[in-house]
């Protein structure tokens, strides 16, 4: 009865109170989008930073087909280098201006220009131009990128630590750069056109980094009227943490220059003394090397920023050690060679994790991405000078004593820097 009334006279309970108080949708988790952009830009990051680094395993076809030598190959990459370091001190911080987005986009897109020029300009001109534009997309995407990491991470985990941003934000910089060589060295191997396939791989990753970003909310955004007048990037040093942050940028340099021999010549080794020109290995030399240097990243948070520079110290001599020794042997030692590689990348990564916590920890929000170039222009030079001298050396003595010098002179720049780097801050 109470039934066909309610039938007859108007809507039941509770369809009357969904009438009067419809669903409302679920709410956004707080910093939901946040939290998926932080995975996005570190994808987007771990893109261009692979796509760098995807002809180090190909300049022996390159030489091939070109007919030129490994003098060549160390100007093509210090063509590279000056590309990083030019949009390091164009653009590396202009992002602190005009948001996170509106620089590393762009940057992108650069990356995906870079991959149409290897596609379509095949000789040595067009490869020289496109690891330039190469350069120039990396070097205005590493400190944007980093600082976009640590702050969409605080908007998502306000009360958590910096740690995990700091993990993220250094394994894709060094884990990008170790699984380009990888990438293009297993296409370069199994796939019928090696100069080819590589870049093709990458733009389509490119295009779905670019959609990912488009939809990462903006982290810092100033009004036209509060941005300063545009000027280059000047390295100054936070005025409360002087000490530091020098000891950082030199932290940097080391850390790059310990890398730096993988990302020009080791396939030059692989090929010549050790006896191995696999293109597929010379790539897994890379990312084996930095694979180690991402695993310094995740060590726990218990070892401090000096205890991390002591340990990078150590392995970066012991592993230059046991490089030189590989290759000074009367039988050369491939798995000698793996074994020091490893070691000095390991070292390489706790000492660029140490340096890199430090600049973030010193410098403020609003002036986070310069801090964060001058850092990376310290690395970048690192990784740049020390791998052009040891190509012009490779030139006019034996490859062996080549590494012997270039051994000799990292540790030496360690055992220089140990002081001031180990020296605690006040």
């Amino acid at each position: 009865m109470s039934t066909t009334t309610q039938a007859a006279g108007g809507p039941t309970p509770v369809i009357a109170d969904l009438v009067t108080h419809p669903p409302q949708p679920r709410p956004e988790p707080a910093g939901f989008r946040h939290g998926v952009g932080f995975w996005s830009v570190a994808a987007a990051f771990a893109v261009i930073m692979s796509f760098s680094a995807v002809p180090t395993p190909l300049y022996g076809l390159y030489a091939e087909r070109d007919g030129f030598g490994s003098l060549t190959i160390t100007i093509v990459y210090a063509v590279y280098a000056v590309g990083v370091v030019l949009a390091l001190v164009a653009v590396g911080h202009v992002s602190d201006w005009y948001g996170r987005r509106r620089v590393m986009v762009p940057a992108l897109l650069v990356a995906a220009l870079s991959a149409v020029l290897f596609l379509v300009w095949r000789d040595l001109a067009g490869l020289v131009v496109a690891r330039f534009v190469s350069g120039l997309a990396v070097g205005a995407t590493t400190a944007t990128a980093t600082a976009w990491i640590t702050e969409l991470h605080a908007a998502r985990r306000p009360a958590a630590t910096r740690r995990r941003a700091e993990i993220v934000g250094a394994a894709t910089n060094l884990g990008g750069i170790g699984a380009g060589p990888l990438i293009g060295g297993v296409l370069a191997q199994w796939v019928a056109k090696p100069l080819t396939v590589p870049y093709l791989v990458f733009l389509a990753l490119m295009a779905a980094g670019a959609i990912g970003l488009a939809l990462t909310p903006e982290t810092r955004t100033l009004a036209p009227a509060d941005r300063p007048r545009y000027h280059p990037q000047r390295i100054k040093a936070p005025a409360q943490a002087r000490a530091p942050f020098a000891g950082a940028l030199i932290g940097a340099f080391i850390a790059f220059a310990a890398l730096a021999f993988f990302m020009s010549l080791a396939p030059t080794f692989l090929a010549g003394p050790l006896g191995h020109p696999s293109l597929a290995l010379a790539g897994a030399v890379a990312f084996l090397v930095f694979a180690a240097a991402v695993a310094a990243q995740v060590l726990p948070a218990r070892f401090g920023r000096q205890t991390l520079a002591s340990l990078g110290a150590l392995f970066i001599t012991a592993g230059s050690a046991a490089l030189v020794v590989a290759v000074q042997l009367s039988a050369p030692s491939l798995w000698l060679f793996l074994v020091g590689g490893a070691v000095l990348g390991f070292g390489g990564g706790a000492y660029f994790k140490s340096s890199l916590a430090t600049v973030i920890a010193v410098s403020e929000p609003a002036n986070r991405a310069g801090a964060l170039t001058s850092f990376f222009l310290a690395g970048y030079i690192g990784l740049s000078i020390p791998a052009v001298g040891l190509g012009v050396l490779a030139q006019h003595v034996a490859p062996n004593t080549a590494l012997l010098i270039f051994g000799v002179l990292l540790v030496a720049g360690v055992t220089a820097s140990a002081g001031f780097l180990l020296r605690r801050p006040q």
